[in-house]
């Protein structure tokens, strides 16, 4: 008869946003053997972040190899589960003494050779996670669990009432996109603290994304640009200290947004664990890649209080009555009245995210005379001579809004969108977050990096098995490797067939 009281003991000294990926690990050898202890080997900087979570009984520290081998085999484990595959972790697992022991495939080969020589192999194409569950079979786990929720991670919240929370500041200086996406950081944070005033600090760019939400009592402006990047910090700081905040949260992972927040004053300092200024909050929770940018932002929120995030309801308010009565003047003036609108923009700050001018030419096109349809061009100061351009190429009769409308005016432009065809790009986070059927054209980035189009039936269109994407996590000036396959094999047919087939749903 199996023995269930078995003692697992699990080897991962890697970063946290690894660790986390190996939730579902734990849960299927519970499932297995549910009387068994399980020891997670980590790095000590994580070891306070990781301890709650139901699945793990127990958390060792990496303490230096000898005297860690000594406790392992003090110890006395039945089973040796390696998730790192280092020489280090090998060694550890050589010489301790455990009867039972598996490693994750790591394919060290077939990274340096894609990394040396470009050598493609179809084991690089399997998610780490994969490899971590297959290391289970031989064990002859079951594999019940499949995705990492970070649910699973109970985080000891800060001992802080409700009552006592009256101010809460969020800190967002990035670009228009991840603004976007901590709206539902916002919606969540006044639902839960509704005495509480939400303040949120913003590059000048993004104010007009926050002003329009009704959850928003006060915008602090941090700019960025020139010596501000500097000075600004303590600029930025003194503001935040005159509004007496009791919580400040950080989804921003840069160093000078973690100072910023330190030099405020604020007490309670929650952010993400792999902020390059992480010891500067009193508060980490775990990152992941493995879910959308949108709802691993909640996971903020349980830095203070328990309770469990499922989805992020991404959806804005109406962008005000002036910037609604403007966007009817320009469709009035634009003779689109009556006429069924797609909105397309073909740019992006980073130039490797933006699908071939003539591309997008050859599918306002072909949506004009085969759909029936008129495109709208949208984009700021950067985009108006690519926008121009992809109106020259046309065939069709495209009208260009490009710097034509300011920030909140795009906001109210969305809602006379029937479909919305963009690069992964800001004003794609803006459509979803305005319920626009969305279909996006990535190339360098991928979904998994968790900023694809939020929602039900939005689509991304991509070159499948391309073993050099992602190759950066915001794109780039130039292909890395000089092809840009990522884009260029993204033919119109395919991207028009998805516009068509989303237009037919939208329409039924």
């Amino acid at each position: 008869m199996e023995n269930k009281n078995n003692k697992v003991l699990v080897l991962r000294l890697s970063s946290l946003g690894d660790i986390v990926l190996l939730s579902p690990v734990f849960k299927n050898i519970k499932a297995k053997w549910p009387d068994s202890k399980i020891t997670l080997l980590v790095k000590e900087q994580f070891a306070q972040a990781l301890a709650g979570h139901p699945d793990i009984d127990e958390i060792m520290v990496f303490k230096g190899f000898i005297p860690t081998l000594r406790e392992i085999r003090a110890a006395h484990f039945t089973h040796l589960l390696d998730l790192h595959s280092t020489l280090r972790t090998m060694l550890l697992s050589l010489f301790s003494g455990i009867p039972n022991k598996q490693r994750y495939n790591k394919n060290s080969l077939a990274r340096r050779l894609y990394v040396k020589f470009k050598m493609p192999s179809p084991a690089l194409e399997k998610h780490t996670l994969e490899k971590y569950l297959e290391a289970l079979k031989p064990w002859d786990i079951p594999i019940k669990y499949k995705t990492p929720d970070l649910n699973d991670w109970k985080f000891q919240a800060v001992d802080l009432s409700k009552k006592e929370v009256q101010n809460i500041c969020i800190f967002q200086t990035s670009f228009l996109g991840d603004s976007v996406l901590t709206t539902p950081l916002i919606q969540k944070t006044a639902k839960m603290f509704p005495q509480a005033k939400i303040f949120v600090v913003t590059r000048p760019a993004n104010v007009e994304i926050f002003q329009n939400l009704k959850e928003v009592h006060q915008v602090i402006i941090d700019d960025k640009r020139g010596l501000g990047k500097i000075f600004g910090v303590f600029k930025t700081a003194k503001n935040i200290k005159k509004c007496n905040i009791d919580v400040i949260l950080v989804p921003h992972r840069s160093f000078r947004s973690a100072l910023i927040a330190k030099l405020s004053g604020v007490k309670v300092r929650i952010g993400f664990t792999n902020s390059e200024g992480r010891f500067l909050f009193t508060k980490t929770v775990p990152f992941t890649w493995m879910i959308h940018d949108a709802e691993r932002n909640l996971y903020l929120l349980q830095g203070i209080v328990n309770e469990n995030f499922k989805s992020a309801n991404l959806n804005m308010q109406g962008a005000g009555a002036n910037a609604e009565d403007s966007v009817r003047e320009m469709i009035k003036e634009a003779g689109l009245e009556g006429k069924t609108l797609v909105g397309v923009h073909p740019g992006s700050v980073w130039p490797t995210k933006c699908w071939p001018l003539e591309n997008y030419a050859k599918l306002i096109t072909r949506m004009e005379k085969e759909l029936g349809v008129t495109s709208v061009i949208v984009g700021g100061k950067a985009d108006l001579d690519l926008s121009e351009q992809v109106c020259r190429l046309s065939d069709a009769h495209p009208v260009n809004f490009a710097t034509k409308t300011t920030l909140t005016e795009l906001m109210a432009l969305m809602k006379h969108f029937r479909l919305f065809v963009t690069n992964d790009s800001g004003p794609m986070h803006i459509a979803t977050a305005f319920g626009v059927p969305t279909l996006a054209i990535f190339g360098p980035t991928t979904k998994e990096l968790g900023f694809f189009p939020y929602g039900e039936g939005n689509r991304v269109v991509e070159v499948k098995g391309l073993p050099c994407r992602p190759c950066a996590l915001h794109g780039g000036k130039k292909c890395p490797l000089g092809h840009f396959k990522c884009m260029k094999d993204i033919t119109v047919d395919e991207v028009f067939d998805t516009a068509k087939e989303m237009l037919n749903i939208h329409n039924g």
